[in-house]
């Protein structure tokens, strides 16, 4: 088929519109996610149970920016040493197939004495944006958004970690969760060869430069895993790299999708990959300068397709 120079410029123009339409919503994202970001770790700054009232501004503040945007907000409540603590939930149910219901979760605390910017309120900002994109969305599949409590050490993988308190009564009341996916520790990058690591032997097999998102699940999830990847990389917003893997290897539990193995259903993470990259994980120097708000934007406009593939029915998928 013949094409015209004046047709050929044409849809060259339009793709650069498009181009340009997708980095500056891109940038309009970055910066609320530095904003975000930046309230948590500088504003409350250490979000514990154990450190005062903090965790509860942690919560008073992810709840005001969800109501800003329409979403309704329950509290699952719980106490820890007689201190109250809640999961905040939010959901759109399904239009045709509301029984399904699609999971997408970030824990709002921190270790003690840490600002926790990458770990974890750079998840918690990129859950808020997609809450603020998928506000006025009509999912065909049910749709929760979940702000967890207490993933933290003391209470990481005990009965008091929010997030396997809240799996555990999804499974009580016979939740159909088709896929969970745990957004964990997302805004450190590094283009120099070195700065990745993994636990062995991984580093024969994935690369050695901490420039892309993980997304990690167990062998029982490798569909998922596979399935989320593929929406990512279909994108081409960030670069990608992915692992089914045995739930005992290091890092691979380590956040909340581990408690929606513990409950059967499907979860995977996404990630930097944490210690394995980011030098402050867990330290005093985890602020918001050390990260990249672009490249966080980025893996939020990726996950908005791959949260709009789970939530689509298979009849409407093209």
């Amino acid at each position: 088929m013949r094409v015209s120079v004046p047709a050929m410029l044409c849809v060259g123009l339009a793709a650069g519109a498009l181009l340009a339409d997708d980095q500056a919503g891109d940038q309009a994202v970055a910066d609320q996610l530095r904003a975000d970001v930046t309230a948590l770790a500088d504003g409350i700054g250490a979000r514990s149970v154990m450190q005062g009232d903090t965790l509860a501004r942690a919560e008073r503040f992810v709840a005001g920016q969800l109501a800003k945007v329409g979403w309704k907000v329950e509290r699952q409540v719980y106490l820890v040493d007689q201190t109250e603590c809640a999961n905040l939930v939010m959901e759109k149910k399904g239009r045709t197939k509301p029984e399904e219901i699609v999971v997408v979760g970030a824990h709002y605390d921190t270790v003690p004495q840490t600002p926790g910017a990458d770990d974890n309120a750079s998840g918690v900002a990129a859950l808020l944006a997609l809450a603020r994109q998928f506000a006025g969305a009509e999912p065909d599949r049910t749709l929760r958004f979940v702000a967890f409590a207490n993933e933290e050490p003391i209470h990481f993988q005990t009965q008091l970690m929010g997030s396997l308190v809240y799996a555990k009564a999804c499974k009580a009341r016979g939740d159909k969760i088709t896929a969970m996916l745990s957004l964990e520790t997302m805004g450190y990058f590094r283009d120099d060869r070195g700065t990745q690591k993994y636990p062995f032997p991984l580093s024969l097999f994935y690369p050695s430069r901490g420039n892309f998102v993980a997304v990690v699940g167990d062998r029982d999830s490798r569909d998922l895993v596979k399935r989320v990847t593929k929406s990512i990389r279909a994108t081409k917003a960030i670069r990608c790299e992915s692992a089914s893997l045995p739930g005992g290897i290091q890092g691979v539990g380590w956040s909340d999708h581990w408690s929606f193995w513990q409950a059967g259903y499907r979860a995977v993470m996404i990630t930097d990959t944490a210690p394995f990259r980011n030098p402050h994980y867990h330290r005093a120097t985890d602020t918001p300068d050390t990260l990249d708000y672009e490249k966080l934007a980025a893996i939020v406009r990726a996950l908005r397709a791959a949260i709009d593939d789970l939530v689509k029915a298979p009849q409407e998928r093209t």
